[in-house]
């Protein structure tokens, strides 16, 4: 198995809200974790949101004694809720800061995935598949049939989401589990990416090269990534 993570702050923005934490190791009762946040709130208070929330999620997966790791991944992300919000009542700068956040941990090629908000997990063979569900407005406008993709890409109000860590008492994730063949490529981002750049150009990007840091540097230099942040972090089943 092999992972890369890149990250840049973009053009628009002098901070990056994005926070990324990967390990192919053994970490506590997983044997490997991958995460991506996203933050939101302003300035300081999304910096702090994504930055806090993983890596309180780390520590508490070091320190759980569960075992089943659907349930590590959700228990734990609940109690960082937990923590985030009581972290935001420490300033009136934080007041009201949250992030998204998707996890992923791969075992016996099985894939789990944790996600509040609309950071994404994808995985690309032939094909691209999105594997999590966006907790945004135009998502469910797309569910009730208002709207299509191509038109939430523009909708004004795409930048809504309405699920986060941080935003209630209590979050209730989603829980994905895949089967993963060996080459598959696990691709997880934020909005910087899947709102600039369609799913067929990031499969056509990803295909194009072998070399999995080659294809986060392509992806992360497009010129329609490059107008705001970006976070793009490869897992590769082996």
């Amino acid at each position: 198995m092999k992972a890369q993570a890149v990250t840049d702050v973009g053009q628009q923005r002098k901070v990056n809200q994005d926070y990324v934490y990967y390990t192919t190791e053994k970490i506590g009762n997983l044997p490997n974790l991958f995460l991506v946040a996203d933050g939101m709130g302003g300035h300081k208070a999304g910096d702090m949101a994504s930055k806090y929330t993983v890596e309180s999620f780390v520590r508490l997966v070091n320190e759980t004694s569960q075992k089943d790791p659907i349930l590590i991944l959700s228990d734990n992300i609940k109690t960082a809720n937990t923590m985030l919000l009581k972290k935001a009542e420490e300033s009136e700068e934080y007041k009201g800061m949250g992030t998204t956040f998707v996890g992923a941990t791969i075992n016996d090629n099985v894939l789990r995935v944790v996600n509040v908000g609309d950071s994404r997990l994808y995985i690309i063979s032939n094909d691209i598949k999105q594997i999590t569900r966006d907790h945004s407005y135009v998502e469910e406008m797309i569910m009730r049939g208002q709207i299509d993709r191509k038109q939430a890409r523009t909708h004004e109000k795409k930048n809504i989401i309405t699920r986060a860590i941080g935003a209630e008492a209590t979050v209730e994730p989603d829980m994905f589990t895949v089967d993963v063949q060996k080459g598959d490529k696990i691709l997880m981002c934020t909005d910087g990416l899947s709102n600039m750049i369609e799913d067929a150009d990031i499969l056509k990007i990803v295909k194009e090269s072998n070399d999995f840091i080659i294809s986060c540097i392509r992806l992360l230099s497009s010129d329609k990534v490059m107008i705001e942040e970006i976070f793009a972090s490869f897992n590769f089943s082996t």
